[in-house]
């Protein structure tokens, strides 16, 4: 027996309504009555109507979809901010799409900010070319930026945080604090170099060349950092690290303890981001967290408020917290 599917002229006749006031309760709820959207919830919870979004979408000359633009996508840090942007996409009815750049060529990115294949780009990459994604789509930056990009910008401020990392080591009693650093030229690596420098600037403490160690936000990188610490004289290196992300953090502190180092007996260590992982390694680090779920829901607010032409320029920036664990100690005698 053939059942015809449920149409909006049905939601209609049982919301005792017209057609246009049941499309706009589902595409616009804010203009309509809470009075009337219940009737119609209601009416489309009875009939089983389900809303054609390929036709809603054509009719609005949209695609549905936003493309999130990710550096990495086997980096655990993303997943937390792919999923808060996605909790307020979906139900405003969009699609989110993922795009790795490191496997996108440059014809690429200009495809995705074209009007056919997204209604926006959220960025998550601050190394990709302001002239291939300007002026084409809305287009919103989350935790790295684009230099030169006019976008609006959620973010954390990085230098701060590093000053939160450097004080509480320098509390500790630390007077040889190094760093490692992230991959030069990107901007989240020269904020918190410079928030690394002036904050042990502010404590009086010294920040010669060799106590700041190339890095580029990897586990291989945080082990090879290790190596380089480690043919230092043990009198003169770093007693202390504060390291730019978790994943080199970790690679760090297994590389000293199978050289039979103790963390934090011999060596304090202070991470960044507060990725799933770190609260369950021997011993637990001590990070800085980004709030990255609602760096990812705010930054998927600020897209919708984009597509509906609202302009804000003031970025939004969201704090950040001090982790303490296990990884951090007094400064050995």
């Amino acid at each position: 027996m053939k059942h015809d599917r449920p149409k909006i002229s049905d939601v209609a006749r049982l919301a005792g309504v017209s057609t246009a006031t049941v499309s706009r309760a589902l595409s616009a709820p804010e203009r309509v009555s809470e009075e009337t959207r219940a009737a119609v919830q209601q009416a489309v919870e009875a009939t089983g109507y389900r809303l054609n979004l390929a036709a809603r979408n054509l009719r609005h000359r949209r695609t549905g979809g936003i493309v999130a633009l990710v550096p990495n996508l086997a980096n655990p840090f993303f997943s937390q901010i792919l999923s808060g942007i996605a909790s307020v996409l979906g139900p405003a009815g969009y699609n989110l799409l993922i795009a790795d750049t490191r496997t996108a060529d440059a014809q690429t990115l200009l495809d995705y900010a074209e009007p056919s294949r997204a209604d926006g780009l959220i960025i998550l990459d601050g190394t990709l070319p302001a002239t291939a994604l300007q002026g084409r789509v809305p287009v919103v930056e989350a935790c790295e930026w684009v230099p030169g990009l006019p976008a609006p910008r959620v973010k954390i401020d990085n230098r701060a945080a590093a000053g939160l990392a450097i004080g509480h080591l320098a509390d500790l009693g630390h007077r040889r604090i190094g760093h490692v650093a992230g991959p030069r030229g990107n901007v989240l690596t020269e904020a918190r170099l410079s928030g690394t420098a002036e904050a042990l600037a502010a404590r009086g403490l010294p920040f010669p060349e060799e106590h700041l160690y190339p890095g580029d936000f990897s586990l291989d990188s945080g082990r090879e950092a290790a190596r380089i610490w480690l043919d230092q004289p043990a009198a003169t290196r770093p007693t202390a690290l504060f390291l730019a992300s978790d994943a080199m953090a970790c690679g760090f502190i297994g590389e000293v303890q199978r050289h039979g180092l103790r963390v934090p007996g011999d060596l304090s260590v202070v991470g960044f981001d507060d990725i799933e992982l770190v609260a369950h390694i021997s011993p637990p680090l001590t990070t800085i967290r980004q709030p990255r779920t609602e760096i990812g829901r705010a930054a998927a607010e600020r897209m919708l408020a984009c597509l509906k032409g609202e302009t804000r320029e003031a970025d939004t920036v969201l704090p950040v917290e001090l982790i303490l664990r296990a990884s951090t100690g007094p400064a050995p005698a």
